[in-house]
């Protein structure tokens, strides 16, 4: 539970129709299995106790009876469990039979939620037994002891930020202002749903679909729990398709006919975050709920749930392909806008060799074949200097050879001397003054050609870069407009492999080969004739800065949650001393650098995450970054 994971289980046990008492075995079986293995939340299906299909059964007293027994026996088996269970029955009350989720913990029953939308079409015939239930929430005895019933219950652990669940069966989550919509305003983070759905052609598809769409518009985790195995087949077969969707992502689903159980943990730390972002989602009115109070012990939670390494790109080969395809549409689309805006006006851009030079230029390509203008309009300028090697000089103009834009090579090495001259600067003293006159210089000759062509300056950085600050303050800092400005450097490796993917053999050999190159900005001697300043053994690998980017930024996530992500997404591949280090000067960076960030030069948003100050990024260039250093440095404590 430590982070706001939540572990959540959904099970369609398989019944017996109307066997009560052997229906509560197999889930009170269920019950100590999932608590042993540390679920929090269990959910069973729709009328589970008794089964969906019992029919004309449901109007006999025997089978409502043997119902409230087997529910008792369930109740008693939660007792001294940390697990919140909810169970389907009939259940009567001021001589009206509700389809009702009984929900349990510790020992007792907290409470019963009823259906409010009977269905009464096509295959369902729901209201020839049961009332749907209107108004406020009542009370109900069962013997001696009172219970609340009514739709407004929240079962929350205020132990645990956003920890709170509500519940609606079945068609309650397939009409149009269910009750979760009210659930979730009412500060629910995880939703459960009690089903019966029946399985007919295309249903499974629309299913998903809806469920994923339900936790998107409820900024939720939704966990729906379908009845399966043992139902009557007399004119229906249920499937037993659970799913556990979180904020529009399937997290988890059991195959339809398959085991019917599926588990997996929900990140409701990360619910409330994404709530807090959004200035429309409704504010906490729990005004006529009930809420119930539960105790748990705030343990960690062992994680089962997908953690991407690179999050900012899809693992599915599909999937990547059209992100990409929309993301290279995007920023072309956007430099488009620009250049048509300003008139005649071309692109010019440095080319290194390098990956982020590389997309700008196929962003430039792409531009130009929007605005059926030639791509000689775009000037691509190599600018060899102290450390450029003669693989990406090489690279640099069989790219731009390949495909047909303008290309200039200048030579900046005299110019460069001319300036250490000036300012009296050691030749061999390789510094950060050494390393910065020569991206300058560089930014200089851009603007200068631009000015005389009439053209504007197309920024290569990519957003790992400016999150690091790892750009030349007015020097590859700056442009006229950035086309990378919001493309993080893992997903810049894919756009450029997508489009070699696509291209014909000869261009494809090139992009392939840059691919290949270490990333690097050149500015020290080479060694051997090989790059000696490779980017990622001074920042740190960029697989983790993007990863440690992306849940700071998008999340809102604490640097010790962060770390245990890292840890659990990358755990193969660095030990936890690795990840502490780099993301230490991940926080350190991120916060001495936004003064970079607050002058950034226009360029498109394609994704969640951006740093623009224009855009959805606003941070004082002086605020202090002690506690997320503190919070880093504090992890030494666990490690040791």
């Amino acid at each position: 539970m430590k982070n706001g994971f939540i572990k959540i289980a959904a099970m369609s046990p398989s019944l017996q129709v109307a066997d009560c008492p052997g229906n509560a075995a197999a889930m009170i079986q269920a019950i100590e299995r999932y608590a042993a293995e540390g679920v929090h939340v269990l959910t069973f299906p729709e009328l589970s106790i008794t089964g969906y299909t019992c029919s004309d059964l449901f109007l006999q007293k025997t089978l409502l009876e043997g119902a409230l027994q087997a529910l008792l026996a369930i109740a008693s088996a939660t007792k001294d469990k940390e697990i919140l269970v909810a169970v389907g029955l009939p259940l009567c009350h001021q001589d009206k039979l509700y389809n009702c989720a009984a929900v349990l913990f510790g020992g007792e029953i907290l409470g019963f939620v009823p259906k409010q939308h009977i269905p009464n079409y096509s295959e369902f015939y729901e209201a020839r037994h049961f009332t749907g239930w209107r108004g406020e929430n009542q009370t109900i005895s069962i013997g001696p002891k009172t219970y609340p019933i009514g739709t407004k219950q929240l079962f929350s652990c205020p132990d645990v930020e956003g920890f709170t669940v509500a519940y609606e069966i079945c068609e309650d989550g397939w009409v149009p202002a269910s009750p979760s919509e009210l659930h979730a305003a009412a500060g629910a983070s995880i939703i459960c749903n009690l089903s019966a759905s029946d399985e007919v052609i295309g249903k499974a598809d629309y299913r998903r679909n809806l469920i994923k769409m339900k936790s998107g518009v409820c900024c939720c985790a939704y966990v729906y729990a379908d009845a399966g195995n043992g139902e009557s087949t007399t004119d229906m077969v249920f499937s037993g398709h659970n799913l556990i969707c979180e904020n529009g992502s399937l997290l988890a689903e059991s195959n339809p006919f398959g085991s019917g159980e599926v588990i997996t943990e929900v990140d409701v730390q990360r619910i409330t975050a994404e709530r807090r972002r959004m200035n429309t989602f409704a504010a906490n009115d729990r005004s006529g709920y009930l809420v119930h109070s539960l105790s748990f012990a705030v343990r960690e939670t062992k994680l089962t749930r997908p953690c991407a390494k690179t999050p900012f790109v899809p693992h599915n080969h599909a999937q990547k392909n059209e992100r990409c395809r929309t993301i290279l549409e995007m920023q072309a689309h956007g430099l488009a806008k620009r250049l048509r805006h300003i008139g005649k006006a071309g692109a010019v851009l440095g080319i290194s060799g390098g990956l982020d030079s590389c997309l700008a230029l196929l962003v430039c390509v792409e531009a130009m074949k929007i605005l059926q203008r030639p791509f000689t309009d775009i000037c691509a300028v190599t600018m060899p200097c102290f450390g450029t090697t003669r693989r990406t000089r090489t690279n640099a103009e069989r790219l731009c050879e390949q495909l047909g834009v303008s290309f200039r090579c200048v030579d900046i090495s005299a110019s460069v001397r001319s300036h250490f001259a000036d300012i009296g600067q050691q030749e061999d003293v390789h510094d950060v003054a050494y390393e910065n006159a020569q991206a300058r210089e560089r930014t200089q000759v851009l603007m200068d050609l631009a000015n005389q062509r009439g053209d504007i300056v197309i920024g290569t950085g990519d957003l790992s870069e400016l999150a690091l600050g790892f750009a030349t303050y007015n020097g590859d800092h700056m442009s006229m407009y950035g086309v990378n400005s919001s493309i993080p450097k893992t997903l810049v490796r894919h756009l450029v492999a997508y489009y070699a993917e696509m291209a014909e053999s000869t261009l494809s050999s090139i992009l392939l080969d840059i691919l290949a190159t270490p990333v690097s900005p050149e500015l020290i001697p080479p060694s051997n004739g090989e790059i000696a300043q490779v980017t990622e053994e001074i920042v740190g690998p960029y697989e983790l800065h993007d990863f440690f980017l992306y849940y700071m930024i998008r999340f809102g996530f604490t640097p010790a949650k962060i770390y245990r992500l890292a840890k659990y997404a990358f755990g193969d591949e660095y030990n936890e001393q690795v990840i502490q280090k780099w993301l230490k000067i991940f926080m350190a960076r991120f916060f001495a650098q936004q003064f970079k960030r607050s002058c950034l030069p226009d360029g498109p948003k394609v994704g969640t995450v951006t740093l623009s100050p224009r855009g959805d990024f606003r941070m004082p260039s002086d605020a202090v970054g002690r506690l997320w250093l503190a919070e880093i440095d504090s992890l030494s404590d666990l490690l040791s």
